[in-house]
């Protein structure tokens, strides 16, 4: 996988917070040398520590509020532990954000690094922040599987705890972020839009290292993005009803995931029976073949389809199909 999100365990609005609290960013030239020797120090540590596979050396420099749900960040730093240790790194932006001055938890930090209207400028927007020193520094290593590891890190105490942990490949199946874009657009032109709208996620997702910052170079695909999103894709509180193997399932989620270094479609659904591999098997090859039929647009885009059944219970189980084989 190459999109693993770990913040720093503000899942719930602590405090009411007026919105406008003062929050800065510094980098470049405005971030003086100590500070920015002792977060970059910080950071080579933190990625050290994943390269060896060092989990409770990580657990042990982490804040508290993450210290408890740590179990995320375990799996990324195994999941992604070859990638990280595949060449050298090199730090590709360090930023410190500074909330200190608020009183409360602010309910979105947003932070402003550069001009404002500069072709450079980088925003981050966190909700739930607590007040405090952060830092973003963002590592890339040039492997054989490029991989960006962007790390949170928070001053406690005089020193830079682990408070986040991001890793996010930069290619999938050799391809990068402007070749997605590029596939995205060839899809959109001949009148594919699912295929061009997974095709515009997996590029931004390649060409951002997180999910909360922005660039003009990420708004101007996201604003193409939104314009080209389908009008009928799924969700929890809208699911889609798909008929196959004589019943009919109801679709909370279609995506686009990298898997074995191929970009394959997942199909999440709902099941009576989830918990019985033969019939959950049965149902799922059955739902890849419904979909595949309703968008044959897929073909083109995708090397396989995954199903994920889950039941009320909690059960879930997946299957996989490769798209040469579905007839």
């Amino acid at each position: 996988m190459y999109r693993w999100l770990v913040w720093i365990g503000c899942a719930s609005l602590l405090a009411a917070a007026p919105a406008a609290q003062a929050q800065s960013c510094f980098n470049g030239p405005d971030l003086d040398a100590p500070t920015k020797n002792a977060i970059e120090s910080a950071a080579r540590k933190y990625l050290d520590m994943s390269v060896h596979g060092d989990v409770a050396g990580l657990k042990a420099n982490a804040i508290p509020a993450i210290v408890g749900d740590f179990g995320s960040i375990e799996h990324a730093v195994v999941t992604n532990k070859d990638f990280l240790a595949g060449g050298q790194p090199t730090i590709t932006g360090t930023y410190l954000l500074d909330a200190s001055q608020a009183k409360a938890p602010l309910p979105r930090a947003d932070f402003y690094c550069g001009i404002y209207n500069s072709q450079d400028r980088i925003g981050f927007f966190i909700p739930n922040l607590p007040p405090g020193r952060y830092a973003i520094v963002m590592q890339k290593i040039d492997g054989k599987d490029p991989i960006t590891l962007t790390l949170i890190l928070q001053e406690m105490a005089g020193a830079w705890k682990l408070a986040g942990y991001y890793p996010r490949l930069d290619s999938i199946g050799g391809h990068d972020g402007q070749w997605y874009l590029a596939k995205a657009r060839e899809f959109k032109a001949k009148g594919q839009g699912h295929n061009a709208w997974f095709y515009y996620l997996t590029a931004w997702d390649l060409m951002a290292p997180v999910n909360f910052m922005s660039t003009p170079q990420l708004d101007k695909v996201a604003d193409e993005m939104q314009a080209a999103r389908p009008g009928d894709l799924p969700s929890a509180a809208a699911p889609m009803s798909l008929s196959a193997n004589d019943k009919v399932f109801k679709v909370t989620e279609i995506t686009a995931v990298p898997i074995d270094n191929n970009l394959d479609l997942s199909i999440l659904y709902v099941t009576p029976d989830a918990a019985t591999p033969r019939l959950a098997n049965q149902d799922n090859l059955a739902v890849i073949k419904a979909l595949v039929a309703k968008y044959p647009e897929v073909r083109d885009a995708f090397f396989a389809v995954v199903a994920r059944a889950v039941d009320n219970s909690g059960h879930e189980y997946g299957s996989v199909l490769p798209m040469k084989d579905i007839k």
